[in-house]
């Protein structure tokens, strides 16, 4: 969304969003908590990621520790290890995942 991080529109959508995964809000990565304007975001966090992954591995029905582990082969270090910040590839995550049913 175009919501400021002051708007009190967003901070009760963040508060929906954090208790559906029945937890303060502070205790859930912000980005899942927040809305792109596309809704489509490539990448996340490895800590949105690896917050996500009990929940991913039980939808799946795999072991929790396969999930982490491809978390962590798909996430991409910063740019020349400076410039900007790991992230996950969430559609090279998803194929992987895919991939294990096939």
């Amino acid at each position: 969304s175009n919501l400021s991080p002051t708007s009190p529109v967003l901070q009760q959508a963040m508060q929906e969003r954090a208790a559906a995964w029945n937890k303060p809000a502070g205790d859930v990565p912000v980005e899942l908590l927040t809305a792109s304007g596309s809704g489509l975001d490539p990448h996340l966090s490895p800590e949105a990621a690896m917050f996500q992954a009990a929940h991913v591995a039980a939808a799946r029905g795999l072991p929790i520790a396969l999930v982490e582990k491809l978390i962590v082969q798909r996430t991409e270090p910063a740019l020349l290890s400076v410039i900007g910040i790991p992230r996950v590839n969430v559609l090279q995550l998803n194929l992987a995942l895919d991939d294990l049913h096939e």
